[in-house]
C-alpha cells in the first residue's frame, strides 16, 4: 500500500502528464529541461591499456562513457576509433589483439569490445555494484573483476547456482563484503548478463585494485577503503566530566574515565560531551586512545584489517591475506622481474584530534591528515613507504621555521603504476600533484630514497590528475592519462618532456572541469603539498572513517538553522551544545564521519550539524550555495595553507561540487518497487504514527518521514535541511539517507542507556570499524532505531506489538532508501544472436522503466526514469538509437527515418555483427549519448 503523501505525490504527477496532454499545440508549458550532463565523480583506475603487440593504445573516456583506440606509431598516437560502453567507465585491460574488456562503474557492468571489423560492444557482463577493475590470469586466461558486495544483480536468477552469488547479507555480522567476478571469457553463457564461474568473497570492505603475479597464476586484490584499526566508542561509555581518570560504570561495565579534553575552548566555554576514537594496539591487545586507556569494554568486535589478498588463479581459493598495507588503498602493481606487488596507497591520523593551531588543545591534524605512501609486499614482509618523509609535520605554515621548498618535493594521491621491464624502475602517478613519481625499487624497497634528491627524476605532467600508466619501453615512452583536462600524453622518458597529446571528448559542463582541481591539487592548495580535501573525501566521497576535527582555538558560534523539538532541548539536556545554549554551535564537535560530497546541490546547510551555515561568507540556515563556500577556512586550517583560497577559486569550487550526484541505490529493485519488507517499512515511515516526541500537539512529535522527509520533488531524500532535538548532547541536522548501504560493515556494540537494543555480545572479526549517526559509533540501523526517542508508547514511538519486527523493516527500506536518480539507470545489456530469450525481458524492463514518470529535483519536470539508447553496428559504422516514449520507437542518429520499431531494432541482432546493446541513461542525457556522436 502507498502512503497518503507519496500517493498525492503520485497523483499530482498524473495529473500534470494529464493536462499536458489536452493542452492546445500552440501553449509551451514552462518545463525546467533535465540537465544533459549528469557529474558522479568516479575515480578511474586502470584507464589506460596496451595491446599485447603494442600497436594500439586503449583509454576510457569516463565521462563520454567510451573508449579511445588509438594507433601506436614513430610520431604518437593517432585515433583510430572510439566506442560507446556503459556509464562512468573507469577500467579497461586487453584479453588479446582482437578484444578489450572495459569495466563500467555506473552501470555495474563490464563491455566486451571487439576489435575485428567494426570496434563496437559484442557482449555485455553484468556483475555486482560499482565495478572497479579487471584483470586477466590463469592458465585459461580467465578474467577477474572486482566489485562490492551488492547490487541487484548478485540476486538474479540467472545466477542463482553459481558459487557466491545470491542474498549480501547487508544485516549479518560477520561477512566479507569484498567481491571478485570470475568469468571464463572462452565460456560466457548465453544467460542475461554472463554466467560467471565463481563469485569470490574476501574479508573485507569493497575491493579496488587488482594485479597479477609475473607467471599470470596469482591475482592479488586489495581492499579500497581499508581502515586502519580505528573504531567510535559510543559517547554514554565515556565518563562525563571530563576527567579522564575517574572512571564510571554504565550499564554494568566499568569505563576508564572521562573525555582527554580541554573541558572548553579558549574562551572557557564547556564543550559537549562527545564520542571518541581509539586505535587498536597490535602489541598490547588494546584499544586505546591518545592517553593510552584501555577501552576494551567499549568494543565488542576485533578488526584483522585484511588489506590485500593472494588468489590462486586456477583454483580460485586464497592463499594469503596481508595486514597493515594502508588505509586507503588505490592501484598496485606488480614487478615482472622480482614479483614484489606494489600498492599506492595512503595512511590516514584520524586517531589525532583537532583542526587549527593545536594551541589551545595540544594536537591539531593540521597538514598531517594522511601521508602519501607505496608499501612493498615482498614475500611475507609488508614494507609502507613513505614518499614524503622530508616532510616536518610539526612545523605548521604560520610557523617561522616551516620549510615552504617542502612541497617542491611531495606527491600526493599515489594512483596508477608501471614497472619497468627489469624490475628497476617504478613510476607512480601522483593525481593531486600533476606529477609522475619515479624511483628505485631497490631503494624504495629498502626506504633509502631522499625525496628531496629523488623529486629531481619526476616527471611533470600538464593539464592535472594523471591517473593512468602505461611505459612503451619500446619507444622509451610513457603514456599517461590526466583527468583533469581529460587527455592522453605522451612522456618523452629520456628527456621527461611532452610530445604530444590526445585530448578525449568531454561533454562535462566547464564549471565541473575549472572547479574540479580544487577539491585534488596538494600542489596549490596545501602549504606542503600532500593534503587535499580529497585527502579524507576520496574522490569526493566518503573515506569511511570518523575525525575529531573540533577546534578549541576556535569561538562558539551561533546556529541559525530552522529545527523541530529544539524548545525541549535546555529542559532535558541543561548542557545541550556543552554551552546549553541550544542556539550555539560549540567548535569541539567531537568525532564525526566523513561525508559524501556528492548530493548535496538541495540538501542546505552542511556538516553533521550543519555548522558551516554560519561562516567567512556570511549567514543562511538554508542555502547549500553559501554553505559550501564557507568551507574556505579549512584551506588554512586543516589542510594547513598559509592563506585562503580566493572567492573566485572557492566558488569555481562550489559550483564543480554542487553538480556532482550520488548513485542510483544498488539495493532497490531495478523497476523500482519495493519488496515486502521494504513496503511494510516505508507505511510506518511515512505513516500516521509519530514515532518521535509526544503524540499530540503540532510542532511537539513527529513520523519518521515528518522528520527525515522524503519527497523526491523538492530534493529530499531524509533531509528538508532542518535540524532536531533528539535527547543527544549536541542539535544536529537532520541527515540524507541515501547511502546507508554503504556503512554495513561493523557489528558490535556495549548497551547503554540511550539504546533499548540489548549488548551484542561479542561479535568477533569485521570489516570496518565505523557505522551509523554522526560519529559512526552505532554499529546498526536497528541499533539506532532501538533509541529511547522512539520507544514503544502510547500514540507515539515503534509499535506496542512487536516492534522489533517494524524495526527491521525499516531498516530495509533505509537500506534501499530513494535517490535522485532511479535504480534503473545505468543499466544495460547487450542483444545478440543467441541471447534473445534471455535478454528480451531485459530489454522490456528498460523500455518500461523509459516509459515511467519519474520525480527528482536535479532533473526537473517531465522526465521519465531513464532515457533509454542503443547501440548496434551497421554500415560500417556504430548507429545510436534514443528510444521516444511518446512515439513508442527508436529515433535514429542519422535522422534517415523518423522511427525505428522495438522489433525491428531488434531484428538487427540476428544478423551476426549487428549486436545491440541498450542503456539506460539519466534523464536529459538521452540526445547526447545517443543521437549526438
Amino acid at each position: 500500500m502507498t502512503p497518503p503523501r507519496l500517493r498525492g505525490i503520485q497523483k499530482s504527477l498524473l495529473a500534470a502528464a494529464a493536462l499536458l496532454a489536452v493542452m492546445s499545440p500552440g501553449f509551451t508549458p514552462a518545463l525546467a529541461a533535465p540537465p544533459s550532463f549528469i557529474a558522479f565523480e568516479s575515480g578511474q583506475v586502470r584507464p589506460l591499456a596496451l595491446s599485447p603487440d603494442r600497436t594500439r593504445l586503449f583509454a576510457v573516456n569516463t565521462p563520454d562513457n567510451s573508449l579511445s583506440i588509438f594507433t601506436v606509431g614513430a610520431n604518437g598516437l593517432t585515433l583510430q576509433s572510439r566506442v560507446q560502453v556503459g556509464l562512468e567507465p573507469i577500467a579497461v585491460a586487453a584479453r588479446n589483439d582482437n578484444e578489450v574488456w572495459v569495466v563500467n562503474h555506473l552501470s555495474d557492468s563490464v563491455s566486451v569490445v571487439s576489435l575485428t571489423g567494426t570496434p563496437r560492444v559484442v557482449r555485455t557482463l553484468l556483475v555486482g555494484d560499482e565495478p572497479r577493475d579487471i584483470v586477466f590470469a590463469g592458465t585459461g586466461g580467465r578474467a577477474f573483476i572486482t566489485t562490492a558486495h551488492r547490487g541487484q544483480h548478485r540476486t538474479h536468477s540467472s545466477i542463482a547456482a553459481v558459487p557466491g552469488a545470491g542474498d549480501p547479507k547487508l544485516t549479518t555480522p560477520g561477512v566479507g563484503r569484498a567481491d571478485v567476478w570470475v568469468f571464463d571469457p572462452a565460456n560466457l553463457g548465453a544467460s542475461l548478463g554472463g554466467t560467471p564461474v565463481r563469485i569470490l568473497n574476501f574479508f573485507g570492505d569493497t575491493p579496488r585494485a587488482l594485479t597479477v603475479s609475473p607467471d599470470k597464476q596469482t591475482v592479488y586484490a586489495a581492499v579500497f577503503k581499508s581502515g586502519n584499526q580505528t573504531t567510535s566508542i559510543l559517547e554514554e561509555t565515556v565518563c562525563e566530566g571530563f576527567n579522564p581518570y575517574l572512571p564510571c560504570l554504565v550499564n554494568g561495565s566499568i569505563y576508564p574515565g572521562g573525555s582527554p579534553g580541554p573541558a572548553t575552548n579558549h574562551e572557557g566555554i564547556r564543550a559537549p560531551e562527545v564520542a571518541l576514537i581509539v586505535k587498536y594496539n597490535n602489541q598490547t591487545n588494546r584499544w586505546q586512545d591518545e592517553l593510552g586507556r584501555n577501552w576494551n569494554n567499549a568494543v565488542r568486535f576485533r578488526l584483522p584489517d585484511q588489506d590485500v589478498f593472494a588468489v590462486d588463479a586456477n583454483s580460485l581459493g586464497q592463499k594469503a591475506a596481508y595486514s597493515q598495507v594502508g588505509t586507503t588503498l588505490f592501484n598496485m602493481v606488480t614487478n615482472p622481474v622480482t614479483g614484489t606487488v606494489y600498492v599506492s596507497n595512503t595512511e590516514a591520523f584520524n586517531h589525532v584530534r583537532f583542526e587549527g593551531p593545536g594551541n589551545y588543545g595540544g594536537t591539531t591534524v593540521q597538514g598531517h591528515l594522511a601521508e602519501t605512501r607505496i608499501t612493498a609486499i615482498l614475500g611475507g614482509s609488508v614494507l609502507p613507504r613513505h614518499l614524503n618523509k622530508h616532510l616536518d609535520y610539526t612545523k605548521l605554515a604560520t610557523d617561522p621555521a616551516f620549510d615552504r621548498t617542502a612541497k617542491n618535493h611531495s606527491l600526493a594521491t599515489p594512483v596508477d603504476m608501471a614497472v619497468s621491464s627489469d624490475g628497476r624502475t617504478l613510476y607512480v602517478a601522483a593525481y593531486s600533484s600533476s606529477k609522475v613519481g619515479v624511483f628505485d625499487t631497490q631503494a624504495l624497497e629498502a626506504d633509502s630514497f631522499n625525496p628531496r634528491l629523488n623529486s629531481a627524476a619526476y616527471i611533470p605532467v600538464s593539464g592535472g590528475g594523471p591517473s593512468g600508466l602505461i611505459l612503451d619501453e619500446a619507444r622509451n615512452r610513457l603514456y599517461v592519462l590526466t583527468r583533469f583536462d581529460n587527455a592522453v600524453k605522451v612522456i618523452d622518458l629520456a628527456t621527461r618532456a611532452e610530445l604530444g597529446k590526445q585530448v578525449l571528448p568531454n561533454p562535462e559542463p566547464a564549471s565541473v572541469v575549472q572547479g574540479r582541481p580544487i577539491l585534488y591539487d596538494a600542489a596549490t592548495f596545501s602549504a606542503n603539498g600532500e593534503a587535499s580535501c580529497a585527502s579524507c573525501h576520496i574522490f569526493g566521497d566518503m573515506d569511511d572513517l570518523a575525525w575529531d576535527l573540533g577546534n578549541p582555538d576556535d569561538d562558539v558560534t551561533q546556529n541559525p538553522i530552522p529545527g523541530r523539538l529544539l524548545g525541549a532541548a535546555e529542559l532535558l539536556k541543561p548542557h545541550i551544545n556543552g554551552s546549553g545554549n541550544v542556539e550555539d554551535f560549540h567548535p569541539m564537535k567531537g568525532p564525526m564521519t566523513t561525508q559524501t560530497l556528492r548530493g548535496m546541490v538541495v540538501s542546505g546547510p552542511m556538516h553533521w550539524r550543519g555548522d558551516r551555515s554560519t561562516g567567512f561568507f556570511g549567514t543562511s540556515g538554508t542555502d547549500p550555495n553559501l554553505s559550501f563556500m564557507n568551507f574556505i577556512v579549512a584551506f588554512e586550517g586543516l589542510l594547513g595553507r598559509s592563506t585562503a583560497p580566493t572567492q573566485t577559486e572557492m566558488q569555481r569550487f562550489t559550483d564543480f561540487q554542487l553538480q556532482v550526484q550520488l548513485p542510483p541505490n544498488p539495493v532497490r529493485n531495478l523497476d523500482n518497487s519495493l519488496t515486502a519488507a521494504q513496503q511494510r517499512g516505508l507505511d510506518f515511515y511515512a505513516g500516521s504514527r509519530r514515532s518521535d516526541g509526544i503524540p499530540f500537539g503540532e510542532g511537539l512529535g513527529f513520523t519518521c518521514e515528518g522528520c527525515h522527509r522524503l519527497s523526491p520533488a523538492q530534493g529530499f531524500y531524509g533531509t528538508d535541511g532542518m535540524a532536531s532535538f533528539e535527547n543527544i548532547p549536541q542539535i544536529v541536522k537532520i541527515p540524507h539517507l541515501r547511502n546507508m548501504y554503504q556503512k554495513v560493515g561493523m557489528f558490535g556494540n556495549p548497551t547503554t542507556p540511550f539504546f533499548l537494543a540489548p549488548d551484542s555480545g561479542w561479535q568477533g572479526d569485521q570489516v570496518r570499524g565505523f557505522g551509523f549517526v554522526h560519529d559512526g559509533a552505532v554499529d546498526t540501523m536497528a541499533r539506532f532505531l532501538s533509541a529511547i526517542v522512539f520507544i514503544p508508547s502510547i500514540g507515539v514511538g515503534f509499535p506496542l506489538n512487536n516492534p522489533d519486527a517494524t524495526r527491521r523493516d525499516v531498516e530495509q527500506l533505509l537500506l534501499a532508501f530513494d535517490t535522485d536518480l532511479a535504480p534503473i539507470v545505468g543499466q544495460q545489456v547487450t542483444l545478440t544472436s543467441t541471447n534473445a530469450s534471455a535478454v528480451g525481458p531485459r530489454i522490456d524492463l528498460l523500455l518500461q522503466r523509459a516509459r515511467t514518470p519519474f520525480a527528482s529535483k536535479i532533473l526537473g519536470t517531465g522526465v521519465t526514469e531513464c532515457d533509454l539508447i542503443a547501440k548496434v553496428a551497421l554500415g560500417g559504422r556504430v548507429k545510436g538509437f534514443l528510444f521516444s516514449p511518446s512515439g513508442n520507437g527508436f529515433i535514429p542518429d542519422d535522422g534517415t527515418t523518423a522511427s525505428v520499431s522495438d522489433a525491428a531494432l531488434r531484428n538487427h541482432a540476428k544478423t551476426a555483427g549487428q549486436e545491440v546493446t541498450y542503456t539506460c541513461v539519466p534523464p536529459g542525457s538521452g540526445p547526447r549519448i545517443g543521437l549526438n556522436r
